[in-house]
């Protein structure tokens, strides 16, 4: 009789619905957008991409690399891993300043489809290659001065919050 051999997933907490959702939503837009024609992504020669303007790296010259727990240390936390997926990494992290959630994903293009969907929301996030930070406002440089990346600001949809 032979063993059954124990899922190879099976340390992993299962997904809520609000994270199964965002999941499906990771491999549904990528499908969606697939038609889209531009060549706004490519990089620029050397094979890096281009630098967007205001964009600084920290004073050592390092980006952070897209694993949750460097990024955590180089902004001095320790990191709590949330959620585990294949699409992507989310650790929160808890400092007097204020609480931020890292995200890293495995390649830059699901980082993207990530940041495709948070655009509905809107709000101000640090970007780096394959990982996002999410922050209050108010933390987002201090943070870019540790890791690098850029702040990009999503529009989100909905009425203005300046609409009478």
């Amino acid at each position: 009789m032979s063993q059954q051999q124990p899922h190879a997933r099976s340390n992993r907490r299962p997904l809520s619905r609000a994270h199964r959702l965002r999941a499906a939503a990771l491999i549904v837009l990528p499908l969606v957008t697939a038609c889209g024609g531009g060549d706004h992504d490519k990089p620029a020669a050397g094979g890096r991409t281009a630098k967007p303007s205001g964009s600084a790296a920290p004073a050592a010259g390092v980006v952070a690399p897209a694993k949750a727990e460097v990024i955590a240390a180089l902004t001095g936390c320790k990191v709590k891993i949330r959620t585990e997926a294949d699409e992507l990494r989310e650790g929160v992290c808890h400092t007097k300043k204020g609480d931020y959630l890292i995200t890293t994903f495995p390649e830059e293009r699901l980082k993207e489809t990530w940041l495709e969907s948070a655009g509905v929301y809107g709000g101000r996030y640090l970007v780096g290659m394959r990982w996002v930070v999410s922050a209050k406002p108010e933390m987002l440089e201090p943070l870019r001065a540790k890791l690098g990346g850029t702040v990009r600001e999503l529009k989100g949809i909905g009425p203005s919050a300046n609409a009478s």
